[in-house]
């Protein structure tokens, strides 16, 4: 989609979590895809006419290539393709000046598309109050113990919170907190006291949490339902999980070997080593 230009857009229905802005196709219609970005969750594709299409996935949704979708292999996992499904597609000419479709497919219909206006990325609702991104080496130690300076929620919690460090997920702080060590209930403000220790266990969570996102994206991240990547191919990295879905398993953290266990925090399933986790 970068660099190329936007011949239609065609829409299967009016809305998908929300409705389509007014004059959704016609807007994107004619407009160079300039880049292709990220913040937090969301996809953004700034278009010539200064607006961005700014996308959401939500639980189920999925953009594919028309063609070149690689066959099943031994970690296929079953995924919506049925045209009943495909809410939008874009109809490109790319920057090599070849035809192209991009589909977008969601059989829950929790993702969702919207433009934003020319120089309004700042002060758009879903984007204004987004926390740091985890991808840096801005997110260290220090700032981690400024961040949850007098916070009394649960550790995960506070990783979980957009506001705080935006587009972390419930499997990646599960498998940050493994290594670190750290206990998902433990309160996220005992990672700000003085001294060496809460210092030590503040940087040891930040280098966690960028090492497990740097080998998640190097793996295409993790297919477990409905995650694959654009070209048809499937993450790897849920082989590679430490704690997260391996409940009664043993803990990998050498010379622990205590069963993982599993709670519920907020609603969302927790995997954790409650014998090296503290």
């Amino acid at each position: 989609m970068a660099g190329a230009r936007v011949e239609s857009v065609a829409l299967g229905r009016p809305d998908l979590r929300f409705p389509f802005p007014e004059r959704f196709a016609e807007r994107i219609a004619g407009q160079r895809i300039e880049t292709l970005s990220r913040r937090a969750k969301y996809l953004l594709a700034e278009l010539s006419s200064g607006e961005t299409l700014l996308m959401h996935l939500g639980m189920s949704g999925s953009f594919r290539a028309a063609s070149g979708i690689a066959g099943a292999d031994a970690f296929h996992h079953p995924r919506s393709k049925l045209a009943a499904h495909d809410h939008v597609i874009f109809d490109l000419v790319t920057s090599d000046n070849e035809p192209a479709r991009v589909i977008y497919n969601d059989p829950r219909r929790f993702g969702f598309m919207t433009l934003v206006e020319a120089g309004g990325r700042d002060t758009h609702p879903l984007l204004k109050d987004l926390g740091m991104e985890p991808t840096g080496n801005r997110l260290d130690g220090p700032w981690l113990a400024a961040a949850f300076a007098g916070k009394r929620t649960p550790l995960k919690a506070a990783l979980l919170d957009q506001r705080i460090i935006a587009g972390l997920g419930n499997i990646y702080v599960c498998e940050a907190l493994n290594r670190a060590s750290l206990s998902p209930t433990r309160e996220a403000g005992t990672l700000s006291r003085r001294g060496p220790v809460a210092a030590r266990r503040a940087e040891k969570l930040a280098t966690a949490i960028r090492e497990v996102i740097a080998e998640a994206i190097q793996a295409g991240g993790s297919s477990l339902r409905d995650h694959m990547r654009t070209d048809g191919t499937l993450g790897y990295f849920q082989h590679t999980f430490r704690v997260y879905d391996r409940e009664g398993e043993p803990c990998p953290t050498p010379g622990c070997g205590a069963p993982v266990t599993r709670i519920v925090q907020s609603g969302r399933s927790t995997f954790y080593c409650r014998h090296c986790q503290r």
